[in-house]
């Protein structure tokens, strides 16, 4: 396998982004994710969208260690989501050289899910950026599949799915539904484990996937399996928030040792 492995932001979202570069780059990553738009109003806001002194400051780090951008985050299309306000932070996403946008899939309704993600393609697409819309089950798409389906409905060359291991146990994807899509879908995937029992109630479900995953091999999540049936060179981004462990390792030490971890899981399949 010759995956590429990326860091993404959430995994060490207490740095600003110029020192999420640093840490990726020290640690021994191929690649970093930014974090452009904040997932949540509670969520530290960085001024990463526009001429910014913090994109500026972001692209000299990059240019500095020479580490590329794989994706950007996190594009919300709601029912009221106008795709166009999302140019400026597309045209800054491609300012700092990433490949591909997370697209999160707020609206019930389908058939405007599918319209205004076919939008979004279409403009990510001016700035050479595939869009991959990552099922969540919170969200309106819960499970690969359905993510899937949205893809293709949306008939665009650079429209993905998102495999994220938690979110897709979580939501009662198995392994056989990533042979569904065709691997063109499969554009990166992210990487964590997670314990083998499922959460009971929502507030569970949510800390654990934005507060405290564990490293590749330390859960319950068939990971060999889903590694296994996506293709061998596809980037793979480890998003795994430990905020415990945040408070007694350092961001390098701790995304060094994720890294180790994920290499190991890779040798063994």
């Amino acid at each position: 396998m010759t995956h590429r492995i990326g860091l993404a932001a959430l995994t060490v979202l207490e740095l600003a982004p110029p020192d999420m570069v640093s840490c990726a780059h020290a640690a021994g990553f191929d690649a970093i994710g930014l974090r452009l738009i904040a997932a949540t109003p509670e969520e530290v806001q960085h001024a990463m969208v526009g001429d910014t002194p913090l994109v500026r400051e972001t692209a000299a780090r990059l240019a500095d260690t020479g580490l590329p951008v794989l994706d950007i985050e996190i594009f919300r299309l709601k029912p009221d989501t106008v795709v166009a306000g999302y140019r400026a932070a597309l045209e800054t996403g491609a300012r700092l050289g990433a490949r591909e946008a997370l697209v999160a899939g707020n609206d019930p309704d389908e058939a405007r899910l599918i319209d205004s993600f076919a939008a979004f393609c279409a403009l990510a697409g001016e700035y050479g950026i595939g869009a991959n819309l990552e099922p969540m089950p919170w969200t309106d798409v819960k499970t690969f599949a359905h993510g899937a389906r949205i893809a293709a409905a949306a008939r665009r060359d650079n429209a993905g799915v998102l495999i994220d291991p938690i979110h897709f146990d979580r939501g009662g994807s198995v392994v056989t539904d990533i042979g569904t899509a065709p691997p063109s879908r499969l554009r990166y995937m992210q990487l964590c484990d997670a314990p083998a029992e499922r959460p009971r109630d929502t507030a569970t479900l949510l800390f654990q996937a934005r507060a405290e995953r564990l490293m590749p091999g330390d859960g319950g999540l068939d990971l060999a399996g889903m590694l296994r049936a996506v293709p061998a060179d596809l980037p793979l981004s480890l998003e795994i928030p430990m905020q415990a462990l945040t408070r007694s390792m350092p961001a390098v030490a701790r995304t060094r040792q994720m890294l180790d971890k994920t290499r190991r899981l890779l040798a063994s399949l």
